[in-house]
């Protein structure tokens, strides 16, 4: 007998959350079929071209091209290795902030990529000016991040693009959590506003699809066939995606979630999800604690360790950033009863540490 699938009762560090329930039920329909395979299966294939337009329309690239990847790793493996493949020069490397996620770290090393990171400025977005002294005609892809993970900040994605243009490299924004955010933000951030070549943005976060769906971006399909190897044996004749065979389920959830959510229904999430980010952000100050504020709907607070691992010991699914803070990510399920109840954990252990 299976176990219960977990609860998001306590759950603030996951950028993932409940899918929609007609995300489940496409996903469960389609959970047999194969998009690597786009000729044997095509009804799900179909469905991987309405998500990639929908996608399209929320990052505003007119003509999208792309494919839903199993997550935002897979995505950020693929844009470099496009910029890789697309700009061939001897000993290769990628420019990212230290805010990168660590899928960076993978993808270098599989594709034997000199990986430079560099320090943020003191608001922890990318400086431009390091990344531009890091840069060389060597540099086949700059990153620039559009919501990062330990502190929801927006990087200066302009600059970025601009320094990516000057030295010919790809630029490729990492949206993966931001991507359902940003478009209801003043931020210049999508493929409109920017030239953006690659991107990432991630269906299963705050997009509500079922796991695994991630979302891989691209602004010509001439990028995309870069990544083209044959495919003899099957009905289609070639491939460009990483993995062979994908998850219809995948698909299909993602095409559900987007028709039923964007944009109203995504405008009213991020809009509350703000506010609740706002209004913890506020609380956590009253009682004297150092916060970092909500660029997006992702608070960082610094709490004393054994704090911290009270409250983790009660079940609060909880986790840290690199520099040690406390990060609460405000995805769908956390609701402002949520954290009510979680502030009252926090005051009953906040007086043993004025005692220490």
């Amino acid at each position: 007998m299976l176990p219960e699938s977990q609860s998001f009762d306590r759950v603030l560090s996951s950028m993932c959350t409940k899918p929609h329930p007609e995300a489940v039920e496409a996903a469960t329909r389609y959970i047999a079929t194969n998009p690597g395979d786009p000729s044997t299966f095509p009804a799900v294939s179909r469905l991987e071209d309405r998500a990639i337009s929908i996608l399209g329309e929320i990052t505003g690239l007119s003509s999208p091209n792309g494919y839903i990847t199993a997550g935002g790793t897979e995505a950020n493996i693929q844009a470099l290795r496009i910029a890789r493949n697309a700009h061939p020069v001897q000993n290769p490397n990628v420019v990212v902030p230290e805010s990168a996620h660590f899928s960076f770290q993978k993808a270098a090393h599989v594709l034997d990529l000199e990986l430079r990171t560099v320090p943020v400025d003191d608001q922890y977005r990318a400086d431009p000016k390091q990344i531009s002294r890091h840069t060389d005609h060597s540099t086949v892809c700059i990153v620039g991040i559009a919501g990062n993970t330990e502190y929801g900040r927006v990087d200066p994605l302009s600059q970025l693009a601009d320094i990516a243009y000057d030295y010919q490299a790809i630029f490729h924004i990492d949206a993966a959590w931001g991507g359902f955010a940003l478009p209801f933000t003043e931020h210049d951030w999508n493929f409109s506003d920017i030239p953006v070549d690659t991107m990432t943005i991630d269906p299963h976060k705050m997009g509500k699809a079922p796991i695994p769906a991630g979302g891989l971006l691209v602004r010509s399909e001439e990028l995309l066939d870069s990544l083209a190897i044959e495919t003899p044996y099957l009905e289609s004749s070639s491939q460009t995606t990483l993995t062979g065979t994908r998850s219809g389920a995948g698909v299909a959830g993602t095409v559900a979630a987007l028709e039923k959510l964007w944009p109203s229904k995504y405008r009213s999430i991020v809009n509350q999800q703000q506010e609740n980010a706002k209004w913890t952000a506020s609380a956590l100050s009253d009682r004297g604690l150092d916060v970092v504020p909500p660029e997006l709907p992702l608070v960082a607070v610094d709490l004393p360790n054994n704090v911290f691992n009270e409250l983790k010991s009660s079940g609060w699914r909880i986790s840290r950033t690199s520099r040690g803070e406390l990060r609460i990510v405000f995805m769908p399920h956390v609701s402002r009863d949520m954290i009510r109840e979680f502030l009252t954990d926090l005051d009953r252990l906040l007086p043993k540490t004025t005692s220490n």
